[in-house]
């Protein structure tokens, strides 16, 4: 008696969003099938059981499926007329079992006194199986962490070999991944300075915002990769959870300010600002450079930050000409960003109110087109009116005409490190473009389909001459296209999928109208 194929996978074979489903078919092996399959209820633990069996028939040398199936089919030989049944089921499970009371292992007493012995149970391998079955139940609540934590760089993002300045700070580290660079010490003090300014601003002694900073930073451990952090003792990484948060909620507070009206006592705080002002832009955008979000709250419970205008400060900060691009001002909403780097890319990209139903179930797209080409069969390039990257669409303007917007970008080495960033943040947060919204995949597209658009230089120089990139103080035609191309890897985001499959469409019906018009004269 072995373990069959039919023994595995039986819970994936209803809704993801189902913890249980019933069901009158079932199918496996006596001694390895979970017992409340045979009662027609399958759960998301019914794989790690039959899982389990496996592992500990071989960690002990016990065949316990072997007997189980064994017992059942004496039983079965014991009842009225079933001898039939019995040899034409064999050890498989049909739809007329509906439950057991067998022991999966088939332990006898003297087993299981045998399995009270502590030395026994480490010989055995149950300890050995617990932490693979803990891992197994914990599975859940890691991607239910996926949105929480803070990442490392995705193997997608590492296989890019971008400059090394898309990924590592130049003026300040935040958080536990860069901490200690010598590069970054003259932030260091900094932050002490920081503090200090929180303290004055709030009225409230620094002790005292530590105390509540202290509350959530111990939970925050939890968020970063455990080897990274591991080796950080409490007496160090709490006290640069809030020096870090005190640090931002400065910086937060001045790019809010509009009107002058922030007091910043310290002259070093603000000449430090002032001059690395770009600096700290960059590294407060970086995935491996964040704080999660309710520590920098804790902070402003203190100190009050509008962060409408410090969104707003950011929210087209991919284009130079904003002018009436930007909009309407945003309101902080019911969203809760992991962290900041989250909190922009979530007002950058903005909602996508166009976006159909549909989901084109399309794992990869055929061909490719520039903007040249787009051109040759009536696809004219066009920016769109406001600034947020969601806003991509393709759209039709007769018979033989269409239109493709994109929000446009003043690309230089700065924003080129937000959008790989922010796709970063995407695939990470993201296991399934397609299941998701297509929010949640923006960047990605967004990248991608400016990547399919150039082939050459001359293809950048026609973004330029359609306004889709602006300012010429940026990447050169040689930079930007280089740029595009090292982009051209990452995952399909769903808008991309869903405007690839327009513009195939509409060039098919083109060449027909084409071959029509040609035969036909109509």
């Amino acid at each position: 008696m072995v373990p069959k194929i039919g023994d595995f996978g039986i819970s994936k074979c209803f809704d993801e969003k189902q913890s249980r489903h019933l069901t009158p078919n079932q199918c496996g092996s006596w001694g390895y099938i979970a017992p409340e399959s045979f009662g027609g209820v399958i759960t998301l633990k019914s794989d790690i059981y039959s899982l389990g069996i496996v592992i500990l028939e071989i960690l002990t040398g016990h065949r316990g499926g072997a007997r189980t199936a064994k017992k059942h089919a004496e039983q079965e030989e014991a009842k009225p007329g079933s001898g039939a049944e019995a040899e034409s089921g064999g050890g498989d499970v049909g739809g007329n079992l509906v439950s057991t009371a067998d022991d999966p292992l088939g332990a006898s007493a003297e087993l299981e006194a045998r399995l009270e012995d502590s030395s026994l149970v480490a010989d055995t391998g149950f300890n050995t199986f617990m932490p693979i079955a803990e891992k197994f139940s914990n599975n859940k609540i890691d991607i239910d962490m996926m949105a929480r934590k803070i990442h490392r760089y995705p193997a997608r993002i590492r296989a890019l070999c971008l400059d090394e300045r898309y990924s590592t700070p130049m003026v300040v580290s935040i958080g536990p991944y860069h901490h200690g660079r010598e590069h970054l010490q003259k932030a260091e003090k900094v932050k002490y300075v920081a503090a200090t300014n929180c303290s004055r601003n709030s009225g409230h002694s620094v002790q005292e915002m530590y105390t509540e900073v202290v509350q959530l930073a111990r939970r925050a451990r939890g968020l970063y990769e455990n080897d990274l952090v591991a080796g950080i003792s409490d007496d160090d990484f709490l006290p640069m959870m809030f020096f870090d948060a005190c640090f931002l909620v400065q910086y937060m507070l001045i790019m809010s300010d509009t009107d002058d009206s922030v007091e910043i006592d310290d002259a070093s705080l603000c000449s430090f600002f002032d001059s690395n002002d770009q600096e700290i832009c960059h590294d407060i955008m970086l995935l491996e450079n964040q704080l999660p979000w309710p520590v920098v709250q804790a902070v402003m419970k203190f100190v009050k930050v509008p962060l409408d205008r410090f969104i707003n400060s950011f929210k087209g900060y991919l284009q130079d000409h904003k002018d009436k691009l930007v909009g309407k001002t945003s309101s902080v909403g019911n969203y809760d960003p992991p962290h900041l780097l989250g909190l922009l890319r979530f007002y950058i990209v903005g909602e996508n109110r166009t976006q159909p139903d549909t989901k084109f179930e399309i794992s990869s797209v055929s061909f490719s087109i520039s903007a040249v080409e787009l051109a040759e069969i009536g696809v004219t390039l066009k920016p769109s009116e406001t600034t947020e990257i969601s806003h991509m669409g393709f759209k039709t303007t007769g018979a033989l005409f269409a239109e493709l917007s994109l929000a446009p970008l003043s690309l230089d080495s700065e924003r080129a490190s937000w959008l790989i960033n922010m796709a970063a943040h995407e695939l990470c947060t993201t296991s399934n473009f397609r299941a998701a919204e297509d929010e949640e995949s923006a960047v990605c597209s967004y990248l991608l389909l400016l990547a399919m658009l150039v082939d050459r230089e001359e293809d950048v120089q026609e973004l330029r001459t359609k306004r889709l990139l602006q300012g010429g103080g940026g990447l050169n035609d040689r930079e930007a296209l280089a740029f595009f191309r090292s982009v051209q890897s990452l995952r399909l985001g769903s808008c991309y999928v869903r405007i690839m499959n327009d513009i195939e469409t509409y060039r098919y019906k083109r060449q027909t109208r084409t071959i029509v018009h040609f035969f036909t004269g109509t």
